[in-house]
């Protein structure tokens, strides 16, 4: 993930739905003011993954309005984004601590990318502890949800030995359904398929099999 840090000084005034900062010395004319993102285009770039690009395109002019939509508010598309500029220290000072905190706030509102985000953490043990047992915790309810990075994921940590047997077939089921057109994202899911079917029983492959939905 890229980080950033600005340290310009902004001037600052924001109107319902907009916000416009200038630099220091800058002049009016160079003043561009900046719509805040609609939830839907905001979950669309969380997804794939250039909202903290997008804020940093925007010069950190809404920061404030992004602030109070999470904490005010209490959006879980913008609890996200705030709390991975937090993390991060994308246009604001780095505070980890309280970034992993509105990711949680946002993951408790059933917001799968959060839910994928955190749970890839704990895998890693990206800014906090690596708890494999807790990341699948994450990762399932994101997989549940239809998160494709979460389905893999799962996958991958059943494959490792962690998590429940008896998690195999949903787990299956969510990705044997899952689609994409990356040709190398579609091998990588086979073959986890495949490993997972050898450590389940005949009947519950089959099972597993059925269309979604029903």
């Amino acid at each position: 993930m890229k980080r950033f840090l600005s340290t310009a000084l902004f001037i600052c005034a924001s109107a319902t739905g907009f916000s416009a900062c200038a630099l220091e010395g800058e002049t009016i004319e160079e003043l561009r003011a900046v719509q805040l993102y609609s939830q839907d285009a905001l979950i669309d770039m969380i997804n794939a993954n250039t909202h903290l690009d997008k804020v940093v395109e925007d010069r950190c002019q809404l920061v404030q309005d992004i602030e109070a939509r999470a904490d005010v508010l209490k959006i879980p598309a913008y609890q996200f984004l705030w709390g991975d500029m937090l993390a991060w220290g994308v246009c604001v000072d780095a505070a980890p601590s309280r970034g992993i905190g509105y990711m949680e706030d946002a993951a408790n509102q059933g917001l799968p990318a959060a839910l994928e985000q955190l749970g890839r953490y704990y895998a890693k043990g990206t800014l906090v502890q690596q708890d494999k047992s807790r990341a699948v915790v994450y990762l399932r309810e994101a997989a549940a949800l239809k998160n494709l990075k979460a389905q893999i994921r799962l996958v991958e940590l059943f494959l490792e030995g962690f998590g429940s047997p008896y998690d195999y077939e949903d787990a299956y089921h969510w990705l044997y359904n899952s689609v994409t057109n990356d040709k190398k994202q579609h091998q990588q899911i086979a073959t986890y398929l495949a490993r997972l079917e050898k450590l389940m029983h005949p009947k519950a492959v089959r099972q597993a099999k059925r269309p979604m939905d029903s």
